[in-house]
């Protein structure tokens, strides 16, 4: 919530304040009255009218923070933000090709990570599995277009083989 009681020589009320989308959105409830501080009935009334204003503003923050999330899910080339291409190392020292996932979970508050091996699930299959990884942090529904798009932004099999000749020459 983030209704404040102001209590200055300057203003005495309510403040309602609200980041959404990067703009501010500020707003007062005076709990005065002819020079004199608002008490019992009228004051609760103000207040009740300052927390329904900022529930307003609450629920199109929460609906500003989901679009902003969608459009992040994506980077400018259009592959998808958190899921990378990797060879993993093995103990025993062969390389294998794996999707590599680290995103910030919102299922539980911290940053989490796992890998899946395109040698043991085919590339469609391993970009299947952390994909679902992925949107189930995520929060997306597999009935939503995000989670379409984001099956669609599979790296072809060509893509992955230049990405591989690529590292190959930076060693």
């Amino acid at each position: 919530m983030s209704v404040e009681l102001l209590d200055t020589t300057r203003f005495h009320g309510f403040r309602v304040r609200r980041q959404i989308a990067g703009k501010t959105y500020q707003e007062y409830f005076s709990l005065k009255e002819n020079g004199k501080r608002l008490r019992g009935p009228k004051r609760a009334a103000i207040k009740q009218k300052a927390e329904a204003r900022d529930e307003v503003l609450r629920k199109q923050q929460e609906k500003a923070k989901a679009e902003a999330a969608k459009t992040a899910l994506f980077d400018k080339d259009g592959k998808v933000r958190g899921i990378l291409f990797r060879m993993k190392t093995e103990k025993s020292g062969m390389r294998t090709p794996v999707f590599q996932i680290g995103i910030m979970s919102a299922k539980v508050g911290k940053i989490v990570n796992t890998t899946v091996s395109i040698n043991l699930h085919g590339l469609g299959g391993a970009w299947r599995k952390a994909v679902d990884f992925y949107i189930d942090h995520k929060k997306i529904s597999k009935r939503t277009k995000t989670y379409k798009q984001l099956l669609s932004a599979q790296p072809t099999k060509a893509a992955l083989e230049a990405m591989k000749r690529k590292r190959k020459k930076r060693r």
